[in-house]
C-alpha cells in the first residue's frame, strides 16, 4: 500500500493536513480559518461553511471530492449549536457518510473542528 502527505503543514505544526494510506484519503480536524490562515470567528453557521471549505479543498489536492467521503468526525464546543450546524451540514453531505458528533471544549478558539475519512480507489498506483 502507498502512502503519501497531502499538503503542507498549517503554521509548522506536526502533522499533514490530510494522508493518503491506498484508497483512503484521511482529512486531519479542520478548523475555520480564512484565506489567511486565521481562524474564522463568526457564526457557527459561518464557521462550519469555512471548516467545509477547507476539507474540500484538500480533498481535491488527494483526487478527491466531499461526495468519496466515507466517516465524518464533529468536534462542535456548543451541543446547542447542534441544530444550526447540522443544517449546513446536510447542504455539503446529502449522500449521507457516516458521522460522530462529539460535544468538547477546542484547542483554539473555534466553535467547530471537522475530520473526514474519503474512500477514492488510487488507479495511478496499481
Amino acid at each position: 500500500m502507498t502512502r503519501q502527505n497531502i499538503g503542507a503543514p498549517h503554521g509548522g505544526m506536526p502533522f499533514s493536513p490530510a494522508v493518503r494510506a491506498g484508497d483512503f484519503v484521511f482529512v486531519s480536524g479542520q478548523i475555520p480559518r480564512d484565506s489567511r490562515g486565521n481562524v474564522h470567528t463568526g457564526s457557527i453557521e459561518e464557521q462550519t461553511e469555512a471548516a467545509i471549505v477547507q476539507i474540500t479543498r484538500i480533498l481535491n489536492e488527494a483526487g478527491c471530492s466531499l461526495a468519496d467521503v466515507v466517516k465524518v468526525t464533529v468536534f462542535i464546543e456548543d451541543a446547542r449549536d447542534f441544530a444550526r450546524f447540522n443544517k449546513v451540514y446536510a447542504e455539503h453531505f446529502s449522500h449521507l457518510p457516516a458521522r460522530s458528533t462529539i460535544e468538547t471544549r477546542l484547542v483554539v478558539d473555534a466553535k467547530i473542528e471537522i475530520e473526514a475519512i474519503a474512500y477514492r480507489p488510487d488507479l495511478d498506483n496499481r
